[in-house]
């Protein structure tokens, strides 16, 4: 599919640069998928719309100061690094990482953050500006992490939080991310607390998110598109809540682009929710019939990205696109900060035409 097809105008203003400072109070627009109706809303309200029964499922990954500024020891010239995600096969504390100017690092060559507190030497080359690293350090790797790194906020926003828990989801737990889960991050501890007093279950995957994020779809037909590898992993408890839920006819419905990719990832692979722990390069985009997930809990995305597609897939192109516009016309805040959308109901045959327009 042309990636002209996912394209939008969206008025800078639209893009927010900072969180609310109630996380709950973000505006909701709840669409109706089978019936292509949708109505504006506040996010705490989604509790109305949720009943006993219901699985939401939630990405746990935790951010990490991934993003470090230093320079190269050699020439002393600057050089910014990200890491993406640790490569235990590869040896002690080697990072695949994204690297800026990144023609002046080579094999062999070092870079230093801090006065030489963390520094890493670069062991692979690989094309699109990608390094594997080996860091060293004294101490313990996320501590000194912590003290020198920055959090990896999207270009888009154009300063640092001043809390870094700012850009953190209320139930990050498992370090590891280059991004954070940002659908999650309109709930909080009470707003979970109350959805599982009516009954509803909330259960824990976690996706490591990396250079998927940050890359942006180059081709210009969708289906020439690579995703990147990122590791996910369903505990056995998580596993069997979900078969039983699928067997119960209950509905799915998952925070986030990321939980979405973890869960069709996993039943599309193994036939039933398994425990796993395992990469995926899953790339959803219209045409795709999902498996997993019933409704979807996602904020609104970039113009082209892999993202819009993931949506349009759900509730097709042409509705996902009237759906943005209509929320550009109502000062809906866009991207990782702004607001979000709740998609329920069952599939829509209106799809039959975005398939078409893929073959």
């Amino acid at each position: 599919m042309d990636i002209s097809y996912f394209d939008f105008d969206l008025p800078e203003d639209r893009i927010a640069q900072m969180p609310l400072k109630e996380r709950d109070e973000a505006k909701l627009m709840v669409i109706d998928r089978e019936h292509h109706t949708f109505e504006h809303r506040v996010f705490h309200d989604l509790l109305d719309y949720l009943r006993p029964g219901d699985v939401l499922v939630r990405n746990n990954t935790k951010v990490i100061p991934a993003r470090l500024i230093g320079v190269k020891e050699d020439t002393k010239g600057k050089v910014e690094v990200l890491l993406l995600h640790e490569l235990p096969d590869e040896g002690k504390d080697v990072w695949e990482c994204l690297v800026g100017n990144a023609h002046s690092v080579r094999v062999g060559s070092t870079c230093s953050f801090g006065e030489g507190k963390l520094r890493c030497t670069c062991i692979k080359v690989l094309p699109e500006g990608i390094r594997h690293m080996q860091f060293h350090y004294e101490g313990i790797f996320l501590e000194v992490l912590d003290s020198l790194g920055l959090m990896p906020l999207p270009p888009y926003i154009k300063k640092q939080c001043e809390d870094k828990d700012d850009y953190q989801t209320v139930y990050a737990k498992v370090p590891g991310s280059a991004a954070a889960p940002t659908a999650g991050f309109h709930f909080t501890q009470e707003l979970f607390e109350k959805a599982k007093a009516m009954g509803v279950e909330v259960l824990d995957i976690t996706l490591n998110i990396g250079l998927g994020t940050f890359r942006p779809v180059k081709v210009q037909d969708t289906k020439n598109h690579v995703m990147h590898h990122e590791t996910y992993e369903i505990d056995a408890y998580t596993a069997e809540r979900l078969n039983l839920a699928k067997k119960e006819g209950r509905r799915i419905i998952a925070i986030g682009t990321t939980s979405v990719r973890t869960l069709e990832s996993c039943l599309q692979k193994h036939g039933a929710f398994t425990p796993v722990h395992e990469a995926t390069d899953i790339f959803i985009s219209p045409g795709y019939h999902y498996l997993a997930v019933d409704a979807l809990i996602t904020n609104f995305h970039l113009p082209k990205s892999t993202l819009v597609m993931l949506v349009s897939a759900f509730m097709g192109r042409k509705w996902t696109l009237h759906c943005y516009k209509e929320a550009i016309k109502a000062d809906y805040r866009f991207f990782s900060f702004g607001d979000a959308m709740f998609i329920y109901g069952a599939p829509n045959n209106d799809n039959a035409e975005d398939e078409a327009l893929g073959e």
